[in-house]
């Protein structure tokens, strides 16, 4: 019984350690030299890729850890961060890269109403209450906005 007991508290040590060097990492990106946020309001799949493309281009030129984005997607532009997205690997590979993806709850709602259905997101979307009241947030924080 000890040694379950001794055994579960070094695994929950290992989880606290993993969690804080995670939180370390994220409070290093705060000081990243350039923060960006991406919005994307449009439907257009053209200008769904056209915002995956600028995010992995300010990646590639200000290399992960000295850039920080958001993407913030409402209105139309929220079928981006859908679950069944076509560009989803391409998704995934800019949230392993640091970016982050921020869904309107506002749409989220709206389009439930038209659905009939809440829409499946992105696993990595983070429910914001607005859309555009998260983007006045990070221009607050210093951030500059880009709408491709």
């Amino acid at each position: 019984m000890k040694q379950i007991i001794s055994r579960i508290m070094a695994v929950m040590l290992a989880v606290g350690l993993f969690a804080g060097m995670t939180q370390q990492a994220a409070a290093e990106k705060a000081f990243a030299e350039k923060k960006i946020v991406l919005q994307i309001s449009d439907p257009n799949p053209f200008k769904q890729t056209l915002v995956l493309n600028v995010a992995n281009n300010l990646i590639k030129y200000y290399g992960m850890d000295r850039v920080e984005i958001e993407i913030v997607a409402f209105g139309p532009g929220l079928r981006l961060l859908f679950e069944e997205n076509a560009n989803a690997s391409r998704i995934q590979g800019l949230v392993d890269s640091g970016v982050r993806l921020s869904a309107c709850k506002n749409t989220i709602r709206n389009m439930g109403k038209k659905l009939g259905h809440p829409p499946a997101l992105n696993k990595n979307a983070v429910k914001v209450s607005a859309g555009i009241v998260r983007i006045i947030e990070l221009i607050d924080k210093g951030y500059v906005l880009v709408k491709p």
